[in-house]
């Protein structure tokens, strides 16, 4: 995929020009102890001149629509059902349309259908991502060495360590800083990827006890304009 390196940007982070732009698209939040559910996702990487990228990401939640009349289907249901039962379709009814994403190197998000409904925001992020001066040893041909802090509203910041190139980036947590009443979070790592012009990533978590899992995933589009 061919781009133009940013206007303004600096030398430092033209690794990082790919990244440039708005991007929007569909996830899914599944953890143990957290029902699936489906997303919307707005991220927007700038700069304003200086070595690094800003960062801003918004997750907003699908709230499902409760129809103002009965489907047809379900009447009928209705209609097959015991005499002196009331019960409509369960869930168990419901078909298992789960779409998978398909699976490129690691990034495997499974995206519910997300249909229509209001959305609630479920969290923000705030960051910087930039390259560090010197270069780590042991570090593959190809990659830039990385450095991103990101925080959140629920009083949490995170120093991921890790390293960009070939249309991919790998984080992980070094650093997890909380205030007294958040949420404990003991590692955390992320994985994007360019993959046919779309932004795919991962988020994985080690929380309430629980290993590090897959935590958020989602496919993004680039916004035009």
């Amino acid at each position: 995929m061919s781009f133009s390196i940013p206007d303004g940007l600096a030398p430092e982070v033209y690794p990082l020009a790919w990244l440039v732009g708005s991007w929007r698209g569909e996830g899914v939040i599944s953890y143990p102890g957290i029902d699936a559910v489906a997303f919307l996702q707005d991220v927007t990487f700038d700069h304003d001149g200086g070595p690094y990228l800003r960062y801003e990401s918004t997750i907003r939640v699908i709230e499902p629509v409760v129809p103002s009349t009965v489907p047809e289907e379900w009447a009928q249901s209705s209609a097959d059902a015991a005499p002196g039962t009331t019960d409509g379709p369960g869930a168990a009814d419901a078909p298992a349309d789960v779409v998978e994403q398909g699976s490129v190197d690691g990034l495997t998000p499974a995206v519910p259908p997300l249909g229509t409904g209001e959305t609630t925001v479920w969290s923000t992020e705030t960051g910087y991502w930039r390259v560090p001066p010197e270069r780590p040893d042991g570090l593959g041909e190809g990659k830039t060495p990385l450095e991103v802090m990101m925080s959140d509203p629920a009083g949490r910041l995170t120093l991921y360590l890790g390293s960009i190139g070939n249309g991919r980036v790998d984080l992980a947590s070094d650093l997890i800083a909380r205030t007294p009443t958040s949420a404990e979070v003991t590692a955390s790592s992320r994985l994007y990827g360019l993959v046919e012009g779309n932004l795919m990533w991962v988020w994985e978590l080690a929380a309430f006890g629980q290993p590090l899992q897959s935590y958020v995933s989602a496919n993004l589009s680039r916004v035009e304009g």
